[in-house]
């Protein structure tokens, strides 16, 4: 089998696997975790892995359809990652009071924050973007 099929036939595997998927968009945290512990980097692994997975994607080294399907199972299923984080706050009571309720401002604050933020950067993306097209 040529190199060329071989690469097809693989491509077209990942891009109807969702389970495959998965296992990529893991392979790029874990790489990018790697990362941060050997470069000794001040950045959490996940960031550095989708940096990479920016990367790839921007040079087109890989396809949006190489990790559609396996992102969407993420975004379907992330409420299964919050569980945990639920837990903590019924083993920790403080958080129950005062405390919380700074706790729950800041984290209202940063999420409108990053939320605006990256509406504005949309915005003027788009306004950039539409200025400077070729015709």
């Amino acid at each position: 089998m040529t190199t060329h099929r071989l690469l097809t036939l693989s491509r077209h595997t990942v891009h109807h696997s969702r389970l495959l998927q998965i296992g990529l968009l893991f392979g790029f945290w874990l790489v990018g975790e790697a990362l941060v512990r050997v470069l000794g980097l001040p950045l959490p692994g996940g960031i550095v892995g989708m940096l990479l997975v920016l990367g790839l994607l921007i040079s087109g080294r890989i396809s949006l359809f190489s990790m559609k399907r396996g992102a969407e199972w993420f975004l379907a299923e992330m409420l299964l990652f919050f569980v945990p984080a639920v837990l903590a706050v019924l083993d920790h009571r403080e958080f129950i009071g005062l405390l919380g309720l700074k706790v729950l401002a800041v984290i209202l604050v940063g999420t409108l924050t990053v939320m605006g933020v990256t509406a504005l950067t949309v915005d003027l993306c788009y306004r950039w973007t539409s200025r400077h097209v070729v015709e």
